[in-house]
């Protein structure tokens, strides 16, 4: 009987696991590349807006001379100008809020859906998807209307009496957020449900033998084997979060600027490309070490056999 693992591998298997890389390659690496490159050039007032531009009819002395005309001059920029600094702060400060809030909303829909009959099953996750139907933008409008001065929620706040007068909302952090945690929330639910799921409800029902009170149980037992999905929804929260440029852009004001906001200014108003490909690749570098970090982890688990 021939021994399986001496089967080679076709061509066309070879070819279905480099499809994924050839992906990664062509849509991650070579802009990334691309934009890195870009970032080591300077502004200036021509098409396109920078230089040096490589010339390749130059042969190897015009290579020569763009790698040396190269500089890092725009991270320098970035670094001593607090503008940034306060953009990327800002960023992450209202994704780290958010995700909490995130989190705190979503655990308990999703544990909900979890232990929901599992016929009525299909339709919650239906429900928490149904927001998807409808455009991304027409719902952040919506939003815009809801919080304005005399809007649903103000005018909610006032009958219940629980106000004297209308509270501001629009152009606030608190606006941002509202939106970014209304927008992501299936982005939460969703792996943290597919976690839930999974998990051995006679976990649950052991650990109500030996006298764990429900809440105890839930934190000793379930929130441990549902990390995976809780890192999960986080990154998939948080990532996209620390990047957004429209819920801010018209839910908030100039003392909400995130880096989403910057980005788009440097490219579209200022010309900047130069300064705006540094600020992506610095937004990248910063996105990649959570990415790294779960990995990791998630590798190390793997290894002790959990």
């Amino acid at each position: 009987m021939p021994d399986v693992t001496d089967r080679r591998t076709s061509p066309g298997e070879r070819l279905i696991v480099a499809l994924p890389y050839l992906w990664l390659v062509a849509f991650f690496l070579v802009p990334f590349l691309i934009v890195g490159r870009i970032s080591l050039s300077q502004t200036a007032i021509a098409q396109p807006p920078y230089t040096p531009v490589l010339d390749l009819s130059a042969g190897l002395s015009g290579i020569a001379d763009f790698v040396r005309a190269l500089s890092t001059e725009t991270y320098g920029l970035i670094a001593s100008d607090d503008l940034y600094l306060f953009s990327y702060l800002k960023s992450l400060q209202v994704a780290l809020v958010s995700t909490a809030i995130l989190l705190v909303i979503g655990l308990p829909i999703a544990h909900a859906m979890a232990r929901a009959p599992a016929r009525l099953q299909p339709l919650l996750v239906v429900a928490v998807m149904l927001p998807f139907w409808t455009s991304f933008l027409i719902r952040i409008y919506a939003w815009m209307t809801i919080l304005q001065h005399d809007g649903l929620l103000n005018q909610a706040l006032l009958a219940l009496g629980l106000v004297d007068t209308p509270p501001v909302w629009l152009a606030t952090d608190t606006a941002v957020i509202i939106g970014i945690v209304y927008s992501y929330l299936p982005f939460m639910v969703l792996p943290l449900y597919a976690s839930l799921q999974k998990l051995d409800e006679t976990l649950m029902e052991a650990a109500a033998d030996l006298g764990c009170p429900r809440w105890k149980s839930f934190w000793l037992v379930t929130v441990p084997l549902i990390l995976p999905g809780v890192g999960a929804g986080c990154l998939l929260c948080m990532i996209p979060i620390v990047g957004e440029f429209v819920i801010p852009d018209l839910l908030g004001s100039s003392e909400t600027m995130m880096i989403g906001q910057t980005l788009w200014t440097e490219f579209f108003s200022n010309k900047d490309w130069p300064v705006a490909s540094a600020i992506a690749v610095v937004l990248l570098v910063l996105l990649v070490g959570p990415i790294a970090g779960y990995e990791a982890l998630q590798s190390r688990q793997i290894r002790e056999g959990r």
